[in-house]
């Protein structure tokens, strides 16, 4: 495990291997619907980041499982919601899956700054209003 995944594990208070994929998937989202110029920065200044993108990046990019996933998909993805539901399967609660988003933006901003953080988090719509 790395470090960013140990913190994350230790202050929301979840299994480290239940963190790596959460980050990770949280990560992976970030890349694909975040501008790619704050992303890439944000991304590549934390360490260990990008083999978690890497390897969770793809993890239920579909739109999840279930009636809401097939409706979501039917529709043409989910964005966000989409996310919250993929973290739910994996056993985490929407009290965690908060946790989970503050803790890795706080991360990422002690590595990438501030600014670059928030420039990724503006771009996304929705986003805001859960971290």
């Amino acid at each position: 495990m790395n470090e960013l995944v140990d913190q994350v594990a230790a202050r929301v208070g979840i299994p480290a291997e239940v963190a790596e994929k959460a980050v990770g998937m949280m990560l992976g989202f970030l890349q694909r619907e975040a501008a790619d110029g704050p992303v890439a920065r944000m991304i590549e200044a934390i360490p260990g980041a990008s083999d978690l993108v890497a390897q969770y990046n793809g993890e239920g990019a579909t739109g999840g499982g279930g009636i809401l996933g097939s409706i979501m998909g039917a529709f043409g993805g989910g964005g966000i919601m989409a996310l919250g539901q993929q973290l739910m399967s994996e056993g985490l609660g929407m009290g965690e899956i908060s946790s989970l988003a503050k803790e890795t933006i706080a991360i990422a901003e002690q590595h990438a700054g501030k600014d670059v953080v928030d420039e990724v988090v503006a771009s996304v719509p929705g986003l805001s209003q859960f971290i």
